[in-house]
């Protein structure tokens, strides 16, 4: 968030009047033809820079002026803040020509890469950067004193490439591969020359070239890396630098087809390997084209890096820059093999003895991913085992590194990119979910787009169950990581640090220590799946983490649940057998109640259910008679409503649309009686009318679902039908009665007595009732209601005319609602 000031320019920036832009932009123009560029200039271009930076839209400034800004960036002699300025002004207004930028480019570095900048961002295709491209290679063929040119070149050409890559011939992609190799490997030795003073009496000094060192302070005696260390560094060094920094994108653009010439091109693919195989052992490789010498030099280069990170370093900053010399290092050598397989067999044992350096460091744990992605690219061809490195990966990684966001952000990334990789070769991946979630449930806002893509991958038939029941838990997982984060800070002695935490942290911390609970917690923070099942005492780990609900870190959690449920039941639904449907439907009848108690959680997460609960039957109608024992038990229980009506309603709901001899012949009378009278008895108590009782806490949907499946119910078996009708009588008593009158609406009240009033007249005609409240499992179809040889329309015809004989209520609802 801005500071309150800020956040008054911005506003300001944008709301500024086009009036008014144009006479800034008059006074600024003004101030640009005065000799002397005062603080006031600078002032006003500061200005003009919020005002076109603050929108989303480009400014369009006045042409008089943007030709000034133009000429100030291209001037060498201005000073360097005015060019930058200008040249963010220009990036940022509506696109000028960048031909007349181009048209005559600047010989001095500085000026050269602004105006880069501002032709790479204004640019709409290839041709507009051509003339800027021609520049740079030129830049390159020259040998020019101050080699201030090339310096610059590297990155405005990486910038150029990553956007139109495209834009090289083959002869000019060969020719920056020979320049890349001359920096990458022959740098020179000794450090830049630096000025000092010679003291009061004479003048400054040149000092004499001092070596360059190791990070442990050894003398060089290889080539030059960016792992070498001196005071200052020559031009070739900074260029061994920027080629580094870039050659990873310049192989994945331009090295993916080997050589360049067209004979290397027709060559077999085991020649490619004799001659690269050759090439390593040969006492020179500039025999090789371009392309190739590059790779050998890009690999030779990359092994040197490794050998130099194994040293310790004298700085804490050296050691950061060793850790991510390894993992540019290891990513570029699983490129090169990418291309030529003939590496492999020369990376893998500096790969190897890499891994097992790192593996017990978990300062490393990020350098571990590009380990583990060239031992899955390239194990195969190595014939070497991968399983160790995978088993250590996904066991201990997300449980120590699980507060580490970068680490996780790359972590998801990488299981992102090689996910259908992993489902078929990893076997631990898709058991190791419970870690790969500790990630989701510690930075819940910033990983919830990446898991919603990654979740399918890590459902799998022997573990969906169990990973619907984690995703379930995972707010509690939350609460757990914190606390346990919390406890590995704080000693059990030291009272006082604990209660600082404030009275409930200190409460969960006192119960996460306890030798009582210990199995509820190492079960919520299982490494991986198949370790155990708690759920008869899920209720004990709520209570007992019921004071870290309001936790922010535990509330943001919650709120991604629902979206997870959502994706999970999509992909689940589509591959799921007989079995596993019926453990879902298990799952949602049981997990309803047993929630972990935060604001809106349990509500959002039975809105899930309720959807899916109609999608589950609607797939496998048996359902409804494989668990008729535990949904008889659920719908006969009114507690049920007042605390999960929705998913009430909808399970209501199903069974007066699935429990049919139509979907399943086991649904015998027997079975279609027990759940009537359950039912029945459940709608007689919530519409009791007493002079004490309260307004009900229901709503009147539920009321008309509760009688719409008593109907359906009844017209399979019609003894049924006295019955619900009597029942249905009593509700407008029920609906006019003054608890109800209070709490529901005209237009609520009047909904139950048309239902009812519906239903009565409805069910006088039993045959009639069945075809209509009981159509058989293809009657949705909408070929029904459209082809005039369907005997519907003429049913629906008839029952219409029966109705009118027989009262004279006209129903004002469509036919379709009467069975919803």
């Amino acid at each position: 968030m801005y500071a309150a000031a800020t956040e008054s320019l911005i506003k300001q920036a944008r709301e500024i009047k086009e009036e008014e832009l144009q006479r800034f932009c008059g006074r600024i123009f003004k101030q640009l033809h005065t000799k002397d560029v005062s603080g006031d200039t600078v002032d006003s271009l500061q200005r003009l820079n919020l005002i076109v930076s603050a929108t989303k839209y480009a400014r369009e400034l006045p042409s008089d002026l943007v030709m000034k800004l133009q000429t100030v960036l291209r001037s060498s002699s201005c000073p360097e803040q005015l060019q930058v300025l200008s040249s963010s002004i220009i990036r940022e207004s509506s696109p000028p020509s960048v031909h007349s930028l181009c048209s005559d480019p600047s010989h001095d570095s500085r000026t050269f890469s602004y105006v880069a900048s501002v032709v790479l961002t204004q640019a709409g295709n290839k041709e507009d950067v051509m003339p800027l491209c021609h520049h740079l290679l030129k830049s390159l063929e020259s040998r020019l004193s101050d080699g201030q040119i090339s310096r610059h070149t590297l990155p405005i050409l990486s910038k150029m490439i990553t956007a139109y890559p495209e834009i090289l011939t083959d002869d000019q992609v060969n020719l920056v591969s020979r320049k890349l190799v001359d920096w990458l490997r022959y740098a020179s030795m000794q450090q830049g020359a630096s000025m000092s003073s010679g003291g009061f009496f004479s003048g400054p000094r040149t000092r004499q070239p001092a070596p360059l060192t190791e990070v442990d302070g050894v003398v060089v005696g290889n080539f030059f890396t960016v792992l070498c260390v001196g005071q200052s560094y020559t031009e070739d060094q900074w260029m061994n630098m920027y080629t580094f920094s870039m050659i990873k994108s310049w192989l994945l653009t331009y090295d993916t087809d080997g050589t360049t010439n067209t004979e290397s091109d027709d060559r077999s693919e085991v020649d490619s390997s004799v001659m690269s195989m050759v090439s390593a052992t040969s006492s020179s490789s500039r025999l090789l084209p371009p392309k190739e010498r590059l790779r050998e030099k890009a690999f030779e280069y990359c092994q040197r890096l490794i050998e130099q990170s194994d040293r310790k370093a004298l700085k804490k900053t050296d050691t950061e820059l060793q850790k991510a010399c390894i993992i540019e290092s290891v990513s570029i050598m699983d490129i090169i093999c990418g291309e030529d397989p003939s590496y492999v067999y020369r990376a893998f044992p500096c790969i190897k003895a890499l891994y097992g350096r790192l593996n017990g460091d978990l300062t490393y744990a990020r350098a571990l991913l590009p380990i583990a992605q060239f031992y899955l690219n390239h194990s195969e061809t190595a014939a070497v085992d991968s399983e160790a490195v995978f088993c250590q990966l996904f066991s201990h990684c997300p449980a120590e590194q699980f507060n580490e966001p970068m680490l996780a952000f790359e972590f998801v990334q990488f299981c992102l990119l090689n996910a259908s990789v992993l489902q078929d070769r990893v076997a631990n991946y898709r058991q190791s979910f419970p870690n790969l979630l500790k990630f989701l449930a510690w930075n819940s806002s910033g990983l919830i787009e990446e898991f919603v893509e990654l979740l399918p991958s890590l459902i799998a038939p022997d573990t969906a169950i169990e990973l619907l029941h984690t995703i379930l838990d995972l707010p509690c997982l939350a609460a757990a990581l914190d606390l346990q984060q919390r406890s590995a800070c704080y000693h059990a002695s030291d009272r006082t640090t604990w209660d600082q935490q404030g009275a409930k942290v200190a409460a969960c911390l006192d119960a996460f220590r306890q030798p009582l609970y210990r199995g509820l917690f190492l079960y919520i923070l299982r490494p991986e799946a198949g370790t155990g099942d708690t759920i008869d005492r899920l209720k004990m780990l709520h209570e007992i983490l019921a004071d870290m609900s309001e936790s922010p870190r535990v509330v943001r959690c919650a709120q991604v649940v629902p979206v997870l449920l959502q994706v999970y039941f999509n992909t689940v639904t589509q591959k799921a057998d007989e079995k596993m449907m019926n453990q879902m439907l298990l799952v949602l009848l049981e997990r309803n109640s047993l929630l972990y108690n935060i604001k809106t959680f349990n509500v959002e997460v039975q809105k899930v259910f309720s959807t899916h609960l109609q999608a589950l039957c609607r797939l496998h109608p048996p359902l409804i008679v494989d668990q008729s024992r535990e949904i008889l038990e659920f719908a006969s229980s009114p507690a049920n409503i007042y605390s999960k009506e929705d998913f009430y309603t909808h399970v209501v709901w199903v069974i007066g649309e699935y429990l049919s001899v139509s979907y399943d012949p086991r649904c015998t009378v027997e079975l279609i009686t027990s759940f009537f009278e359950s039912l029945e008895a459940v709608l007689f108590e919530i519409t009791q009318v007493r002079q004490s009782a309260s307004p009900p806490s229901f709503s009147p949907r539920l009321v008309t679902v509760l009688m719409t499946t008593l109907a359906k119910l009844a017209t399979r078996s019609q003894d049924l039908i006295p019955r619900v009708s009597l029942c249905l009588s009593k509700m407008r008593t029920f609906a006019r009665s003054a608890p109800v009158m209070a709490c529901y609406s005209e237009e609520d009240t009047e909904e139950i007595i048309t239902r009812a009033h519906e239903l009565i007249n409805l069910l006088k005609l039993p045959n009639v009732a069945q075809f209509v409240l009981a159509p058989s499992a293809g009657g949705d179809s909408p070929r029904w209601h459209r082809d005039t040889n369907a005997s519907l329309p003429q049913g629906m015809r008839a029952v219409s005319g029966l109705l009118h004989r027989h009262s004279s209520f006209l129903p004002t609802t469509p036919y379709g609602t009467w069975w919803t």
